[in-house]
């Protein structure tokens, strides 16, 4: 039991060393680029305030949407603005050029390494830039849940400790499961358009859907685990079972990717074959 546990920890240690050498190479290459870091903000800048006119401007003709307020929305954009920001600095730069890696046979190397190669090419390349994003998004979300009735609250905030986390396992796994292909077609671009197409039906609360669309957004494809189901814990109007929900589905599809990638694995050619 003791050399179980103590190999454990090894396994702990070797990983975490890695993620901080990846983000410590990461960071020392953008930071080589600095005005392409504040383009980078600058634009994502415009998009969240273009996302947040849309609400006000839908919400300066009526009070409610739904059943959401316009301090609800706020608090919906703000849990999405800091999930996406997460994913983008861990994952972003890594699976969206998974499909040109495996074109030009780069993963070859990193299969032969003596660590998990999906680990290696989930975290690689961080996009640090996106730090000044997260900076902003989390002040946003502060604000949010401040002006919230009730304000902040131990509840709320554990609310978002574990589901924010969620939000961003399922949004890699999801996004896990396109990039991938193209370890199986090659070519997986227009899949990836796909994945996009879906992303974007979680930007918006799920309420605003049909019923039978709400479902699949909660089990099939559970985009809503985003932003809505977190948003709707913090506001008091679903379930608190969906909390548990929420981290079995995240668990569920992050195991689901090593199956997956074990699987398209077999279909992989290397660029020396």
């Amino acid at each position: 039991m003791k050399a179980q546990i103590h190999s454990t920890g090894l396994v702990i240690k070797k990983y975490s060393f890695l993620l901080f050498s990846f983000f410590k190479a990461s960071l020392m290459s953008d930071l080589e680029y600095r005005m392409n870091i504040a383009l980078k903000f600058f634009n994502d800048l415009i998009w969240y305030a273009v996302q947040l006119s849309v609400f006000e401007a839908l919400f300066s003709y009526t009070k409610s949407v739904s059943g959401w307020s316009l301090e609800d929305t706020h608090m919906f954009m703000a849990v999405l603005f800091v999930t996406d920001s997460i994913f983008m600095i861990l994952f972003s730069e890594n699976l969206d050029k998974f499909s040109d890696r495996v074109r030009k046979g780069e993963i070859d190397m990193l299969l032969t390494k003596p660590a998990n190669a999906q680990f290696l090419l989930s975290f690689q390349k961080m996009n640090t830039a996106y730090i000044l994003n997260f900076c902003v998004t989390t002040s946003w979300l502060v604000y949010s849940l401040a002006h919230l009735p009730g304000g902040i609250n131990f509840f709320r905030v554990a609310s978002l400790v574990v589901m924010i986390p969620a939000g961003v396992a399922i949004i890699y796994s999801t996004r896990f499961f396109f990039s991938a292909s193209a370890l199986i077609f090659t070519r997986a671009d227009n899949i990836n358009y796909l994945w996009f197409n879906l992303y974007k039906l979680g930007t918006r609360p799920v309420s605003i859907y049909p019923s039978w669309l709400r479902y699949i957004l909660l089990s099939i494809i559970p985009v809503a685990f985003f932003a809505s189901v977190p948003t709707q814990l913090i506001l008091g109007t679903t379930s608190l079972w969906f909390t548990l929900y929420g981290v079995a589905v995240s668990s569920a599809l992050l195991f689901s990717t090593t199956r997956y990638w074990k699987f398209a694995l077999k279909f992989y050619s290397s660029a020396s074959s």
